[in-house]
């Protein structure tokens, strides 16, 4: 195969810190629930609901905020990388 001027250029992913951060981000939630062991528990209760219920409610929460820093943090980082790694 030869290196034609008008052969389309394949780009390969790079990997970037941000991007490194964003898939902890995205990555944290499921961990936090496929743990079980870590909330099979009734106590400590929050307004009398058991350690199970509402540590697993709290996680949409969370869920919700992480997946909002990782879509800021890619946002950000598509921009750099366009932009030619300035700012």
């Amino acid at each position: 195969m030869s290196n034609t001027p008008d052969a389309p250029e394949v780009s390969r992913p790079v990997v970037t810190p941000v991007r490194i951060v964003v898939a902890l981000c995205l990555v944290a939630p499921f961990v936090a629930m496929l743990w079980v062991g870590s909330y099979t528990r009734t106590d400590p209760t929050f307004i009398g609901i058991p350690f199970f219920y509402w540590y697993q409610v709290s996680w949409v929460i969370i869920a919700a905020v992480f997946m909002a820093i990782a879509y800021k943090l890619w946002q950000y980082d598509e921009r750099t990388r366009k932009s030619g790694g300035r700012s």
